[in-house]
């Protein structure tokens, strides 16, 4: 779906000295053709990036279903032994059935599920793709997103980054900064053979970009890992359940990702079938528990 590039060409050349109107005007309608050139292409590249945008959601399905696949195929996690310590949830969440964090109003009419792992680059490709969309629908009520965290890229390629990223977040969630947070670690994910969110310390130099949230009971919340055995419990769910990879995205409980039915996952399409679904329905209010910060 590349497009193709065209240039501004650039406006002829006078002679500097000794001109008149009349080459006034041909420099004066040189410079006007230049700027309606130059509005054209910055309208073309807009639609390209659009464009590239659609192709890249479309193309990390390869990649999120070899990780299923790996997911599947591998041995047991390191990290899972139960006798690493009580379950211990972040605020606004419980152990009960399949963990996940709450962004957005509690009573919206729409759920949008993701199943996603920090060091996962598909699960970046979609995060960066629809972020600014699933917080536009969160904010007006429309919709809520039930995060679910899984580690399969820790069992895949070693280190320990997709449970300590997971962890951090819960910690960030402890003080209703998940969402704010949970959108930095995929601005600044780390290439997926770099286990750069296994070091404490850069999740929370990473923590620094959210106002308010490096405090010293946030560093000691990841320094202790005191969620680990939460998240080692939202990983178990993952794996037991029918998931070909991450990100596994359901609106509705329907998959979406990367598309719904016959058609593809777009920003247009997500609010499209949003609005479809909450046809006749009151938006949301209740803040959810603690509430996302902005």
């Amino acid at each position: 779906m590349d497009l193709g590039r065209g240039g501004a060409r650039a406006p002829p050349r006078f002679v500097a000295a000794g001109v008149s109107d009349k080459n006034r005007d041909g420099k004066r309608t040189a410079r006007e053709r230049l700027v309606q050139e130059r509005e054209a292409q910055k309208a073309r590249d807009k639609r390209r990036r659009t464009l590239i945008v659609s192709a890249a959601v479309v193309g990390v399905l390869g990649l999120a279903a070899v990780i299923g696949v790996l997911a599947a195929n591998s041995g047991s996690d390191p990290g899972s032994d139960d006798s690493a310590g009580p379950v211990v949830a972040p605020e606004g969440t419980d152990t009960k059935g399949d963990p996940k964090i709450l962004v957005g109003a509690q009573d919206a009419p729409s759920t949008l599920t993701v199943w996603e792992d920090f060091r996962c680059p598909a699960c970046a490709q979609f995060e960066n793709a629809f972020r600014d969309t699933i917080h536009e629908l969160e904010a007006s009520g429309q919709l809520k997103t039930e995060y679910h965290l899984a580690t399969l890229i820790d069992r895949n390629m070693g280190g320990a980054g997709s449970l300590r990223a997971a962890n951090a977040a819960a910690c960030a969630q402890d003080v209703g900064k998940f969402a704010p947070y949970h959108d930095v670690l995929y601005q600044n994910q780390p290439p997926e053979v770099d286990d750069a969110f296994g070091r404490n310390s850069r999740l929370i130099e990473l923590a620094g970009k959210v106002d308010g949230l490096t405090t010293e009971t946030f560093k000691q919340c990841v320094n202790d890992g005191t969620h680990d055995s939460w998240v080692r419990k939202a990983n178990e769910a993952f794996e037991k359940g029918d998931f070909k990879g991450t990100p596994t995205v359901m609106l509705n409980g329907e998959s979406v990702f990367p598309k719904k039915g016959n058609e593809q996952i777009t920003q247009e399409n997500l609010k499209k079938w949003v609005a479809e679904a909450n046809k006749g329905k009151k938006a949301g209010t209740a803040t959810a528990t603690p509430a996302a910060t902005p």
